[in-house]
């Protein structure tokens, strides 16, 4: 399948390489050409060798094409988007110009960027498709090399409009990756995990990332009884929405057993605790203002408060959690974030009104 990558980082490379390796014709596009970045201009140089480490074997492939020019995404038949969610409303505004019916758009994860589509003119026979999470925790270790340290044993999709679903999954079957699918985008926005476990981690972690510069692990260090309650009583607020929406509560702790463990007989809370003392999690984050805070709060807290409000759902700790860590950063996260107005109230509605639970 010919498949292009937007965003030339961990995730996106990892992919690529992952994509490269199963014999998929894949253009990786780096989204700003601006930024110097090392392992890119090793990309550029090598024509596209990289190198896949994955418990200790090494597996080196060429991406077929690697570039900065938008216009190569009329030609994949895959598009996927592997950038922070910050920068999705602006760069799928420059994407639309170069993509055609037919194609289908996978954002991962996408926070509901779906809506953006929708804002800015989605072209007629475009499918949208949101990931939860991203299908492979990796590092770029030095440039040309990619670390993965743990693939999901199930990836949830939300597609976007519905009436494609089953085309898509035919379609995407190709891919490699083991999909599942939920019965909206909306479900797939709200189960994205760094919502969760990325907010409160890093916001209860703000004097350990201050006094270490970063060397220690989130992952094993944070998540103690008291945090682990604050982040249930975050989640209890989520699964909230969920089920006033329509949709099924499922917490955090099962949404992540449903994706890392092959055994759904497990307790939840258990394969959480075994995926975050893996010995591969990374060190950080190494600065307060990382993206586990400056995006996962204005997208993520900031999409949850919003479409509460809007459904009369209080939401004490996640206005708590945008409040502390906006007075952290000295930033006001609400105006940047995606709120119902940002996202365009219709288009929220157009979404759901076509999701399997209405």
């Amino acid at each position: 399948m010919k498949i292009a990558i937007l965003g030339a980082g961990n995730g996106g490379s990892a992919v690529a390489a992952d994509l490269s390796l199963g014999g998929h014709k894949v253009t990786l596009i780096k989204t700003t050409p601006q930024l110097r970045s090392p392992h890119f201009d090793h990309l550029m140089a090598t024509g596209g060798r990289i190198t896949l480490w994955e418990k200790g074997d090494f597996r080196e492939t060429h991406i077929a094409h690697v570039t900065t020019d938008l216009e190569q995404l009329a030609e994949a038949e895959l598009v996927i988007v592997y950038i922070q969610t910050n920068y999705h409303e602006a760069l799928i505004q420059r994407m639309l110009a170069h993509l055609r019916p037919g194609q289908i758009v996978l954002l991962n994860p996408g926070y509901l960027s779906t809506a953006y589509f929708l804002k800015h003119g989605m072209p007629a026979g475009l499918t949208v498709v949101e990931a939860e999470s991203s299908f492979i925790d990796c590092r770029i270790m030095e440039p040309g090399v990619i670390k993965a340290g743990f693939r999901n044993v199930r990836n949830p999709l939300g597609v976007y409009p519905l009436a494609r679903l089953e085309a898509t999954k035919a379609k995407l079957s190709q891919v490699g990756f083991p999909f599942t699918y939920l019965s909206s985008v909306v479900e797939a926005a709200l189960h994205n995990p760094n919502l969760i476990v990325h907010t409160v981690g890093a916001i209860m972690s703000i004097p350990r990332i201050e006094k270490t510069g970063g060397d220690y692990c989130m992952y094993h260090e944070v998540f103690t009884p008291s945090v682990w309650k604050l982040l249930e009583a975050l989640d209890g607020e989520k699964m909230n929405v969920l089920e006033k929406l329509g949709f099924e509560r499922m917490s955090y702790a099962q949404a992540c057993r449903f994706r890392n463990s092959a055994d759904l007989s497990l307790h939840a809370k258990a394969v959480f605790e075994a995926y975050a003392a893996m010995p591969t999690r990374a060190k950080g984050p190494v600065t307060v203002d990382s993206r586990y805070i400056t995006e996962d709060v204005p997208q993520g807290l900031v999409l949850l408060e919003t479409l509460a409000e809007s459904l009369s759902v209080p939401t004490p700790i996640c206005t708590a959690l945008i409040d502390i860590a906006g007075a952290a950063l000295g930033r006001n996260f609400r105006p940047e974030g995606r709120t119902l107005d940002n996202l365009g109230r219709d288009n929220v509605r157009l979404i759901l009104s076509e999701s399997r639970m209405a």
